[in-house]
């Protein structure tokens, strides 16, 4: 019998340092050892054999136990966790998770247990998408701008305004980069300014 924690982070910005303290801090609690760390940087959203929780669960003996730090880590639709969970049943194997304090084995009340947090999960995340959308489009529908601020575009907007100044200085032999200066915008504007003017 082997105890493997798993951890997954979604993007490089996070860190695994997070989970690994709450999983090494539950063991200790517990008075259990970990055996195996098995960490990955990749997005839920990607197929289960691209990832390396997918090699850990074939590798998977019977006794094992897998424990994460919530069961998000492990996938986030309702279907994947259930799949997930389903080849860990089927081999004798036991989910653990830490922020839920599940204890998922081979019985019917775990199954029932696994099967609701991912439906409820994959629900919440159906009513943000909808409350997102909604929010959306009532802001078109008020005819206000979705996108970048006014003030991303007002250095653009401020060279379109002296156009014929920019054209000048240009004739006159003026740099880019003093453009730019006068301007008080970056050097790349002036050159996509320009260019988009074909000057």
């Amino acid at each position: 019998m082997a105890i493997i924690g798993y951890i997954r982070v979604s993007s490089n910005k996070q860190t695994v340092e997070h989970q690994r303290h709450e999983i090494s801090m539950f063991a200790e609690q517990n008075h259990i050892k970990i055996d195996k760390w098995t960490e990955e940087t990749i997005s839920s959203r990607k197929p289960l054999n691209k990832r390396k929780l997918g090699q850990l669960l074939e590798e998977l003996q019977d006794g094992d136990i897998l424990i994460a730090a919530e069961i998000s880590r492990l996938g986030r639709s309702l279907l994947e966790v259930m799949r997930i969970l389903e080849t860990c049943l089927n081999k004798d194997c036991q989910v653990w998770t830490i922020k839920e304090n599940y204890r998922l084995g081979n019985d019917i009340q775990s199954k029932v247990m696994a099967f609701a947090f991912g439906l409820s999960a994959e629900i919440e995340r159906n009513l943000i998408s909808q409350r997102t959308k909604s929010s959306l489009d009532n802001i078109r529908a008020t005819g206000k701008k979705l996108g970048r601020p006014l003030s991303a575009q007002s250095k653009k907007l401020k060279l379109s305004k002296n156009a014929k100044k920019v054209k000048q200085l240009l004739n006159m032999g003026v740099s880019k980069y003093r453009i730019a200066k006068m301007m008080d915008v970056r050097r790349s504007t002036v050159s996509r300014f320009i260019n988009r003017m074909g000057w």
